[in-house]
């Protein structure tokens, strides 16, 4: 066990399976208390389950974020309770990818893309960041994505929502922080979970990776910004896309 987040609380909403799955456990060898949430009981507990056998500590809290502003004071409120009673750190994770080109978004799905990715982490964060900044202390880690500064032709409504919640970040860091609330984001590249997937490798062709990356790649980030030693950190964006973002892309 690791000790940079010894002492800590986290919650980290849709912490079930991949990117925050990985941030869950990275948190807790880490030295963490992590609220595990998301809306799949039976893999919230799998997630637990682990991190205790590790010698961990974590709690499952269900949460089926819609983003309305009750359903994120509910989320908080029993973080809260079963993290024994303040959390130290938040990790907006949760989200939703629904495959859309922009002329195939109904009305519904954007009002529900918005809902989970933006209004979610916004309600959330409300009610979370004047607790710590009462207390003089906090961290909030955002997950953005490369294709909020990358344009892609697909998925336009989704890295919307990323491009927002990268604004948030820099918007939170300068109403919070001077009271003590760090607020930063990690901003994904190419992720895959399990095996290898051949579109995800094509878009990494040509980047210093030169392949996709692990959800673990994420998960460190996030526990460095959480972590005293991104102290002097504000309002930062930190891409973690193996160079897709931020090198020229040259196909081989």
């Amino acid at each position: 066990m690791g000790t940079r987040l010894a002492g800590k609380t986290a919650l980290i909403t849709g912490s079930t399976s991949n990117i925050g799955r990985a941030t869950a456990l990275a948190f807790a060898a880490e030295g963490a208390h992590v609220a595990v949430s998301g809306r799949d009981k039976q893999r919230g507990d799998e997630v637990v389950a682990q991190i205790r056998a590790a010698g961990g500590r974590a709690d499952f809290v269900a949460a089926s974020l819609d983003g309305s502003p009750a359903t994120s004071q509910a989320l908080a409120d029993e973080a809260v309770r079963v993290l024994g009673g303040h959390i130290d750190v938040l990790v907006n994770n949760a989200g939703i990818y629904p495959p859309s080109t922009t002329p195939t978004v109904t009305s519904e799905m954007f009002d529900e893309v918005y809902g989970v990715n933006v209004k979610a982490p916004f309600f959330l964060t409300a009610a979370i960041a004047p607790r710590m900044a009462e207390r003089g202390s906090g961290v909030i880690v955002n997950l953005g994505s490369w294709i909020a500064r990358l344009g892609v032709p697909v998925s336009a409504l989704y890295s919307s929502t990323k491009g927002a919640m990268e604004t948030l970040t820099r918007a939170w860091a300068a109403e919070f922080g001077p009271r003590g609330v760090r607020v930063n984001a990690v901003s994904p590249g190419v992720v895959r979970p399990e095996s290898a997937d051949d579109m995800a490798e094509a878009m990494m062709r040509g980047t210093p990776a030169g392949a996709s990356g692990r959800p673990e790649s994420i998960a460190y980030a996030a526990v460095y910004l959480a972590s005293d030693e991104a102290a002097f950190v504000h309002g930062t964006v930190l891409d973690v896309d193996g160079g897709r973002t931020g090198v020229a892309v040259v196909a081989a």
